[in-house]
């Protein structure tokens, strides 16, 4: 690795003035995205009402940013090894601020889509550059503590999204919470330029990043989200099944070319682990109730049960405040005692907190129907989110853990946007439909057993195919999941080196 400042070799130290700096520009330009991704789905019922929109489009508020972030987000991180980690780390935060002034002066629906598109490529570029820049820039000794501090801090500002972003759509408008990311960006760019060192992997600077497979993984993405949405729209049949065509034949084609390609985006070779196959279905299965569930509590808070913005998004808060105390300590048991049980039990919990939102109905109350649900939501994913991205980096060779990290966020992402654009549809939830209480109650009721179901096959297949004798060795030595929480999309954990990625994965 080359820096372009005159630093140490051994890198800067976590308590020195410049390693707070460091530290505290990673966390800021990570919470800004953080927060979007908190308050958004609690602002949809107050968009749709100012700018006329359905459904569609609401889901596609959620699903432009998700679908540009989850296509580009491990080009990002490569982008970052070539070019430099500190300048992607800067381009990511300009245009992800550009952006989202944007969202915030969009003057229709159309506009807004755009513009969440746009902010989902800075996404793809300030979030695996915040991290990269802790494990690049930070003395070896100081680089846990750091990034302990980096996944700790994140958090704090994820939990810190429902007040904000409540009181902003309560208050000044819903405008705003696209808007206060302009002076947070100003003090992230401010900072990074006067205190971040520059570096780059030198061995990858002049290797050529797999654009075809990119761009063929974006218009699979993209066909399918807009069948599902169009469909949940009322979209002819034509309209939706020529993008779902396309999209299908796109995905053939990027796995004939990630086959073929020498440096391949997804080396395919990751997915002959059994146990790596196992848990990134887990990841979508887990992922897909996670995301659906969220999607849709807080339009149901709102609209069915009449809570205002600032109390939905205070609702949820528990989930937030659990993972942060339980997600560590739920790494460190299965580290001791093997993911299995975790796996298993952790997925199962969380069912039943899903099946505890049947009910939450009009008239229900908060502390006996509401707070049980989304509090034993919470514990469940306390219990089997850190194991999971735990498991993932144990089941590859050490030299590919970062790769193995950032596929599985991607499919955490993947999950979300695609449930996002199937959900509405499978449950008769189209058009404006979301603003009538009686059919959000039937919809979200249907989501909760359809989310419940999700949870279930999540524990069903850790049951069938993770054992705790072959991965608990394995996760001893595995190195620490990057991002505890895993709430937020981070960078890899480590960096491959170029030439294991062409290398087959036993397990």
């Amino acid at each position: 690795m080359t820096s372009d400042t005159a630093e140490s070799s051994s890198g800067i130290r976590l308590s020195s003035a410049r390693g707070r700096w460091i530290l505290a520009c990673v966390v800021l330009a990570s919470g800004m995205a953080m927060l979007d991704g908190t308050v958004v789905n609690v602002a949809l019922p107050t968009i749709g009402r100012d700018l006329g929109a359905s459904l569609s489009s609401l889901q596609w508020v959620v699903n432009a940013y998700m679908l540009t972030l989850s296509a580009l987000l491990l080009w990002g991180g490569a982008l970052g090894d070539r070019i430099g980690r500190r300048r992607t780390l800067v381009l990511g935060v300009a245009w992800f601020a550009a952006a989202s002034a944007l969202c915030g002066l969009a003057p229709d629906q159309g506009v807004l889509i755009a513009a969440r598109a746009l902010q989902g490529v800075g996404g793809a570029l300030l979030t695996p550059g915040s991290l990269a820049l802790v494990r690049s820039a930070f003395h070896p000794d100081d680089q846990s503590r750091a990034v302990g501090a980096w996944s700790g801090l994140t958090g704090v500002a994820g939990a810190l999204g429902p007040f904000l972003g409540g009181y902003l759509i309560d208050g000044p408008g819903w405008r705003w919470i696209f808007l206060i990311n302009v002076p947070l960006a100003a003090v992230v760019l401010l900072i990074a330029v006067r205190h971040v060192p520059e570096s780059r992997d030198a061995a990858v600077a002049g290797s050529r990043f797999d654009m075809a497979g990119a761009a063929l993984a974006a218009l699979c993405l993209v066909g399918v989200s807009y069948a599902l949405i169009g469909s949940s729209g009322g979209a002819s049949v034509v309209s939706t099944v020529l993008p779902a065509v396309l999209g299908v034949a796109a995905g053939v084609v990027f796995v004939v070319v990630e086959h073929r390609r020498a440096e391949p985006m997804l080396p395919l070779s990751l997915f002959r682990s059994r146990l790596f196959s196992a848990t990134n279905a887990m990841t979508l299965c887990l992922y897909a109730g996670i995301g659906g569930i969220l999607f849709l509590l807080p339009v149901q808070l709102q609209i069915a049960l009449g809570y205002s913005a600032l109390e939905a998004g205070m609702a949820t808060l528990p989930i937030t405040l659990l993972m942060l105390l339980l997600s560590p300590r739920a790494g460190d048991l299965a580290r001791r005692v093997g993911p299995t049980l975790p796996l298993v039990t952790g997925p199962l919990i969380a069912a039943a907190g899903v099946l505890l939102m049947l009910r939450i109905e009009p008239g229900a109350s908060y502390a006996a129907d509401v707070l049980p649900a989304v509090a034993v939501l919470g514990l469940g994913m306390s219990v089997f989110v850190a194991p999971l991205t735990a498991t993932v980096l144990a089941s590859v060779e050490p030299a590919r853990a970062g790769l193995a990290s950032g596929v599985n966020n991607t499919a955490a992402r993947i999950a979300q946007l695609l449930v996002v654009a199937a959900l509405p549809l499978a449950v008769g939830l189209s058009g404006d439909a979301y603003t009538l209480p009686g059919a959000v109650n039937t919809s979200f009721h249907r989501a909760a057993l359809g989310c419940a179901l999700l949870f279930a096959l999540g524990s069903a297949t850790a049951t069938l195919f993770i054992r705790p004798a072959a991965v608990r060795p394995r996760l001893e030595e595995a190195p620490k999941p990057q991002c505890r929480s895993h709430l937020g999309v981070a960078a890899p954990a480590l960096e491959p080196a170029p030439q294991e990625r062409d290398r087959a994965t036993d397990g």
